[in-house]
């Protein structure tokens, strides 16, 4: 399934289902789920497509507008780690973004007055539906409900005037998240997809999961041995080589453009880019 959340005009935001034809939505707030957090707290259960709704009607916002938590793991791609000056991470290296930096499809990222240097990062992530607490790594199906696409925006500025990086991450739009979840059952192999990001049609970055450092099992196992984690947890895996950063000379993200990333089989996630 594909997972959204929705409005119609003025209307509230809404969860529902995408179905397989991309043109019609099961509301899920009439069968008794407010908010999509709430169906992934259910257990995902089936449900009944016969009032499905035109999709051409809608605008998709964040999947989950407002997460428990959104977990960042850094430098998981090796020639990510090199093109940074860094070294490749024998613990998975963990930031935050704040919930308060989501943004869906289409949404505005907002190039903030103090910082010379946003960044792009292409992620692909995945989504705890069921908790728990040391969770060993063997179980994370178990645990893993589904998968989405994250732009990591990152204020390079920030970052490196400090030694922690959450809130060079954490601006107000700063997590582009979507467009949709995929449920974990329509992914066959979550660690052989194609992952890249272009800006206006030109592509920066392109690479593979099965390039990760830590792999899912990985990160459920460590990050679970420290908290519980959460039904709706986000756990963005990190990016893989052709960030800015990286680049000779250097490059910035400029308002005007639009960036987009794409992680196979988990659709397009696109956002243009204004100044402050």
């Amino acid at each position: 399934m594909k997972l959204v959340s929705y409005s119609i005009g003025s209307s509230a935001i809404t969860p529902g289902i995408l179905l397989p034809d991309l043109h019609q939505i099961i509301d899920l707030n009439d069968l008794g789920y407010p908010t999509l957090l709430s169906y992934i707290e259910a257990g995902l259960p089936a449900v009944d497509s016969r009032d499905a709704i035109s999709a051409d009607l809608v605008r998709l916002h964040a999947p989950l507008p407002k997460p428990p938590r959104i977990f960042a793991i850094g430098l998981n791609y090796r020639d990510h780690a090199r093109e940074s000056g860094m070294a490749i991470p024998t613990t998975p290296v963990v930031f935050f973004k704040l919930a308060t930096s989501v943004i869906g499809p289409g949404d505005a990222i907002i190039l903030p007055k103090n910082s010379t240097m946003p960044d792009w990062e292409a992620e692909f992530a995945f989504v705890i539906g069921k908790g728990g607490y040391r969770i060993p790594g063997s179980a994370w199906r178990d645990h893993v409900c589904a998968y989405t696409n994250v732009n990591d925006v990152s204020a390079r500025d920030v970052q490196f005037s400090s030694t922690q990086w959450s809130m060079s991450k954490s601006f107000p739009t700063f997590c582009p998240l979507g467009p949709y979840l995929v449920t974990a059952d329509e992914i066959e192999d979550p660690h052989n997809l194609d992952i890249s990001l272009t800006i206006d049609g030109e592509r920066m970055q392109h690479s593979n999961t099965r390039e990760l450092v830590f792999k899912i099992p990985d990160l459920v196992e460590y990050l679970s041995s420290i908290t519980p984690l959460l039904p709706g947890d986000i756990v963005s895996t990190g990016t893989p080589p052709g960030v800015g950063l990286g680049q000779n000379p250097k490059r910035w993200l400029k308002a005007g453009e639009t960036v987009s990333v794409t992680v196979q089989g988990l659709g397009t996630l696109t956002n243009p880019l204004v100044a402050e």
